[in-house]
């Protein structure tokens, strides 16, 4: 599970404790909903099947897929569904090729979500190891299906921009340039990212 509301608000303490502006903002936006996932294929597989395109979309592509599979929850299913009935539910080609990579990865045993390793930049390692599976997707799911604390998804682009405002920057930071101001902030950097999602959709009023 993700990071709960007791963690965030602890950790969101220590951060305005290190950075004043997290405290103002904090005091604007009030405290985040925790965002918390199941462990497992099946969030990794939503994610992929979210990738560019709306919640309504991925969410109408599921049910779909869920039907043509047979119970899209169960890898087996999806290995033995033709890519023309995966394409028929809404995959693309590209993510066809994606979520049968990853379910013939937890099929194999090569990906164990119960033995992911404890090192954060290790596990995201062997989840981008997975065809389909890139940086941002290894850290939300880290962040929200395993709640771990310090992980900082600094190539989301809202996160970039919002930890701008928050921190009255002229501009949105680059990856790079944020990654080197959250470096102050271990081992809270993952309520940074929560608090940042949950800041600018506050929007005007948090300001």
């Amino acid at each position: 599970m993700g990071i709960t509301s007791e963690d965030l608000a602890a950790s969101l303490k220590a951060l305005g404790e290190i950075e004043p502006a997290f405290a103002a903002a904090l005091a604007r936006a009030g405290l985040p909903e925790p965002r918390i996932g199941e462990r497992g294929y099946v969030t990794l597989l939503r994610a992929i099947i979210g990738q560019q395109v709306s919640v309504a979309s991925a969410n109408a592509i599921w049910n779909r897929l869920d039907a043509a599979t047979g119970g899209a929850a169960d890898p087996a299913n999806m290995a033995r569904t033709s890519d023309e009935a995966l394409r028929g539910a809404g995959l693309s080609r590209q993510k066809t090729s994606y979520a049968r990579s990853l379910s013939e990865e937890v099929l194999s045993g090569r990906l164990d979500f119960g033995a992911l390793p404890a090192d954060d930049e290790e596990a995201i390692a062997h989840l981008t190891a997975v065809k389909g599976i890139g940086r941002w997707t290894a850290e939300i799911y880290l962040l929200f299906a395993e709640g771990r604390p310090d992980i900082f998804p600094a190539g989301d682009l809202a996160v970039q921009i919002e930890i701008g405002v928050i921190l009255g920057l002229d501009g949105k930071p680059t990856e790079k340039a944020i990654r080197a101001l959250a470096e102050p902030w271990r081992p809270h950097r993952g309520a940074a990212a929560v608090f940042a999602w949950h800041h600018r959709r506050a929007g005007s009023s948090a300001i």
